[in-house]
Order: C-alpha cells, then structure tokens, then sequence
C-alpha cells in the first residue's frame, strides 16, 4: 500500500510553485517516477556533501532502497566516517567569509581544516581512522588481494574497530547504511583525498605498492559491467554538484555504446542536477542537460531537470518528498 505524504512534501507541492522551487518538485516527482516503474537510480555526490551532514537523510535513502549506485569523490567517501567518529571535535564558523589569511593560519596550527562553514579536527578525524585502514591495506597486500578504495572503506566499517569512538547516532551515517547493504559506489579520482594522499605517501616511502589499490579505469569498467546487468528498466542520474563525481560515471553510456559498439545500451532514463554553477560558456557544471544529447548521455525525451540552488537545501527537501516527509 503506497505511504501518504507527509507535512514536508504537502508543505513543497503547496509553496513551490514557480521557478527553482518548481523545478525540485518537477524533479522529486521525476524521480519518484522513476522508482515506480523499476527504475534503478545513481546518485553523485561532489563537493563536502558528508561534511554537511547529508547522511541524516541520505543513509534512510539507502535504507529504503530509494539509491541504487552512488559515485562521489574521496573527500565524501572519508567524511562521512570522519564525522562519525570525530563528530564533537569539529568546530563551526559561522563568520567563515570574514575571516582573514591570518585567521585561516590559526586555524592550520589548531589542525583544523576548514570546509566552508565547518572545520574538520585533523588529529582526531584522519589519524583516528588512519592507523586502522593502513593495516587493512597491508593485510591486503600480504594477501595478495586488491580492492577498490570503497570497499577498503567497508572492511573498515564494518570490522566494528571503530565502534569505540562513535559520536554520533549510526543510522544517521550513509556509509555505513552503504556497507550494510554493500551498495555499489564509484569513486573517481580517489587520490585527490586525505586517505589518497596518505595511500600515496606510504607508495612513497615503500611500504604499500600502488596496485593494492584498485584504479579509476577498473571503477570505470565496474561501472560498465554493473549499467550492463541493470539497465532493462532504465536508470536515472541525480547529480549534486558537478565535478568528477558526476562527469565519470555519466560518461559510462557513450563509452558502452560508441566505443564498446553496444547500440542496444539505453541512454540514462532520467537526469536532474542541482548546481549553483549558472549556465555559461566552458563551464561544464554550468551546461544545460540537453547539451548532454550532444555527446550520447541523454535521450531527446530523457526526463530533464536542473535546480540552481544550494544543494544543502535542496537535496535534503527531494529525498524528504521520496520518503513520504
């Protein structure tokens, strides 16, 4: 029996009505559509969606089978664990657009790494966390086996060593809702994280070798195979952001279709991004969803959205309506 909307979604339908605020109904209600007909749903994360806390709702997502895959960059993969371990040490500050060079130095000597309005604690967040993946990573490679960067991320979590230093409620981390459920991830360009760097030093001084750690081009072919296995219903593409995290996966169905020479792989069946990047030359977060047709991606009658809004507000108000809110 289908749920009945909550006072969040009535509240939407009733007060969003024109404009940007329209066009996240448009695309709640696409999206819903979507799942109703056995569609399968990707959902990329860029930016620091992790530090924004977008696990308090985004974990219930996943629990309820609402995201299929999801592709977002190593700094999401690894902040999401970081505030559920280190949860109390970070500091907000609101003032973040005041401050001046010499504020953000004091902040560097106090091992804060600040994310907008937010600062990441260094000692407690990475390094908490550090002496435990590094040994996962050696065991691996004493074994002879390789993984991807997510999947060294689930044998963290879900080995229970962290479990000690747990600050907030566990249903409220979408990484572990992820591990539970070993939700397939794509992370592009993993190296351009904290734990990749740090993967990276230990190559340096000799102690890990590179191919441990499983490549973006093997993410990439991951990714061919697993569109391959579920696209006989469709699937759609919810982009936050813009960046590599939504750029790599969507480029899966020309790559299927044009150079595989598998003309039968169907386009993305839906597309919405949420981008505060305006529309403008060069700019590709800034490109409209049809100029995607040009390149193979989308289909001439491909459901398309685009919301240009903070995706803080905007993210949390969609997976609202598509949990009944």
């Amino acid at each position: 029996m289908k749920k009945t909307k909550g006072a969040i979604s009535h509240f939407i339908e009733k007060y969003y009505l024109h404009f940007n605020a329209a066009a996240l109904v448009d695309a709640a209600k696409g999206y819903e559509t979507q799942l109703n007909q056995g569609s399968k749903m990707l959902v990329s994360l860029a930016g620091a969606m992790s530090t924004a806390e977008l696990g308090k709702i985004f974990a219930e997502m996943i629990r309820q089978d609402k995201v299929h895959i999801v592709s977002c960059t190593g700094a999401n993969l690894e902040e999401d664990i970081m505030n559920l371990v280190a949860h109390s040490h970070y500091k907000r500050v609101p003032n973040y657009r005041d401050l001046t060079p010499q504020d953000e130095w004091n902040l560097l000597e106090k091992g804060l790494n600040r994310v907008t309005d937010t600062c990441i604690p260094e000692e407690e967040a990475f390094r908490r966390i550090q002496e435990h993946i590094v040994k996962i990573w050696k065991d691996a490679e004493t074994k002879g086996e390789r993984y991807l960067p997510h999947e060294y991320m689930y044998k963290l979590l879900l080995s229970g060593v962290l479990e000690e230093y747990y600050e907030i409620d566990l249903k409220d981390s979408w990484m572990y809702a992820a591990a539970e459920k070993n939700l397939p991830i794509v992370c592009p360009g993993w190296e351009d994280s904290t734990l990749g760097n740090i993967f990276a030093s230990y190559v340096l001084k000799g102690e890990l070798k590179a191919s441990t750690m499983k490549s973006g081009i093997e993410y990439m072919t991951f990714l061919a195979d697993w569109y391959t296995d579920n696209s006989s219903k469709g699937i759609g593409f919810f982009q936050i952001g813009g960046g590599i995290a939504g750029d790599f996966p969507i480029c899966v169905v020309p790559m299927l279709y044009q150079d595989m020479e598998r003309t039968d792989t169907p386009f993305w069946s839906y597309f919405c991004q949420i981008s505060d990047s305006t529309t403008s030359y060069g700019s590709y977060s800034g490109a409209v969803p049809n100029e995607k047709i040009t390149w193979g991606k989308l289909d001439i009658d491909t459901p398309k959205f685009i919301i240009e809004s903070d995706a803080t507000i905007v993210a949390p108000l969609i997976f609202a309506y598509l949990l009944d809110m």
